[in-house]
């Protein structure tokens, strides 16, 4: 688990340092990951160690939610100030969302035949 956890914090700091040295967007650990994602499907396999360590985070994904809980109720004026402009961009983002994943799914739907 050690060095899995190691494994996974190391790509966080590499993705930090790239986006950190070349001004970039994009978070950190985002790049990381992606990172991650390439070396993974590189080797065309999860380690055994990765993948139980993995599931452990992310069975307790929802403690990580809290810290931004917080975050709202400590800035419940900010969004009663910006409520108009905090429902646009959501329901923008999710018309959006949907939208692209609609073109996606067609996109990816063309090549496969129907034969049931």
């Amino acid at each position: 688990m050690l060095v899995a956890l190691t494994q996974l914090l190391f790509c966080q700091l590499v993705g930090e340092v790239i986006a950190r040295a070349f001004d970039l967007a994009i978070p950190g650990p985002v790049i990381g990951m992606s990172l991650l994602l390439v070396v993974l499907l590189y080797r065309q396999s999860i380690p055994e160690n990765l993948e139980s360590t993995a599931e452990g985070i992310l069975s307790h994904l929802s403690l990580l939610f809290v810290p931004a809980g917080v975050g709202v109720v400590a800035h419940l004026s900010v969004l009663g100030n910006e409520w108009q402009a905090i429902i646009g961009s959501l329901i923008g983002s999710t018309a959006i969302t949907v939208l692209v994943t609609g073109w996606v799914l067609q996109r990816l739907h063309r090549g496969v035949s129907d034969d049931s």
